[in-house]
């Protein structure tokens, strides 16, 4: 597969990119979140997989009522902190009419106290 300047520009951030449609399935992972999934947490083959085969029931209930609130127009939503002091966000990505068609997760690290 090809690769593009927009894959170049998210593997080279160093935390995880995890793109997923609007029925929860993960579309892209960006190097950082293969590692994190993959190497660390011993997932295979997410691509093409729900976005909940990798996620705890509460984290489920969370990620939903979130992607709610961005069908609704809303922005970027703090999820919370990961167990790696890790900041949680997930963004919305809406085609050129605003429609909703995807999000992402979004990971950085807590620098607050």
């Amino acid at each position: 597969m090809a690769r593009s300047i927009e894959s170049d520009i998210l593997d080279a951030l160093p935390y995880p990119v995890v793109y997923v449609d609007t029925e929860h399935v993960i579309r892209y992972m960006n190097q950082e979140a293969k590692h994190r999934y993959y190497d660390v947490r011993g997932y295979r083959d997410l691509i093409g997989q729900s976005l909940f085969d990798c996620h705890q029931e509460a984290s489920r209930e969370m990620i939903l009522k979130a992607v709610e609130k961005l069908k609704n127009h809303g922005n970027e939503i703090f999820l919370g902190l990961s167990v790696r002091n890790e900041r949680i966000y997930i963004n919305p990505v809406r085609n050129e009419n605003g429609e909703l068609i995807g999000y992402f997760e979004r990971f950085e690290l807590n620098l607050q106290k």
